[in-house]
């Protein structure tokens, strides 16, 4: 039977953390592969907050698709946000502010920006739907509000390698007993209304996986994570899994990435919602 979505309310875990197989993965984002469904609402002078903004490849491109505006680049992590700013100054975007926060309580008046961003961020808060209202909130009437998450039991590959379905079955459970929802994606629509958006307009992503290039990159960096990150250390401390379980998932992953057949897709939920 699949299981149930988190209900429960408990603490917010960024149950990944900063590992550096993390970052392989969020540092190769790009706003034409990860926000395409928001860059058609975005105009040279708009004032943009980039909410989870991590090592900043999204927040850059945004930076430059609004010349004459400005990006306010928010994360929890202050750590993360060198990165960020070393992204900026590498593709000469100098029109980026950044700063720490929470999205659960943003420290901005009503109606600050044009449009508000979260890639990936829902899902690992337990209360998105208050991290909604409060997005709203910053973002000015006739503004736009966009997220997206993924859908983990809804990403699918092949060949079906038996330890990955193990993988699966993993993260969910980890996911959840971290107080967040791992099929976030499905759910945003849900979220969005009652946050009490009434102008809302949903759509889907996909990443796919399927050459040589990215199957060694997604096939490794997850059999890293599997090992070393601190997502690997909730696994073991929260009773989840052993080491063993731990290096049989990771030896699937890079079973895997060796087929030159393989494929991998990724689905994701997301959403732009008017500010009435």
């Amino acid at each position: 039977m699949p299981e149930e979505p988190n209900t429960a309310g408990g603490p917010s875990v960024y149950i990944h953390g900063h590992h550096e197989s993390v970052l392989r993965s969020h540092g190769r984002r790009r706003a034409a592969d990860s926000a395409g469904y928001l860059l058609p609402e975005l105009a040279p002078h708009h004032r943009v907050l980039d909410i989870g903004c991590g090592p900043g490849s999204i927040t850059a491109d945004l930076a430059a698709l609004v010349p004459q505006g400005r990006v306010t680049a928010l994360d929890a992590a202050p750590g993360i946000l060198e990165q960020a700013r070393a992204a900026a100054a590498e593709r000469g975007v100098d029109n980026v502010d950044f700063t720490t926060g929470d999205v659960r309580a943003l420290d901005f008046p009503g109606g600050s920006f044009d449009v508000v961003h979260a890639h990936q961020v829902l899902q690992y808060l337990d209360d998105p739907v208050g991290a909604l209202r409060e997005m709203r909130r910053v973002c000015r009437p006739g503004g736009v509000v966009a997220v997206r998450d993924v859908v983990y039991t809804a990403m699918t590959w092949y060949p079906r390698v038996a330890g990955l379905d193990d993988w699966q079955r993993l993260y969910v459970r980890v996911a959840r007993a971290g107080g967040g929802e791992p099929d976030a994606g499905s759910r945003l629509l849900s979220w969005a209304l009652q946050a009490g958006f009434t102008d809302v307009a949903p759509s889907v992503g996909t990443w796919c996986y399927a050459d040589a290039e990215h199957r060694a990159w997604w096939s490794g960096l997850w059999a890293d994570r599997t090992l070393s990150s601190p997502y690997a250390a909730l696994a073991v401390d929260g009773g989840h899994a052993d080491r063993a379980g731990l290096e049989a998932i990771a030896e699937a992953w890079r079973e895997w990435g060796r087929h030159e057949d393989g494929w991998f897709a990724v689905l994701n939920g997301e959403l732009l919602c008017r500010v009435n």
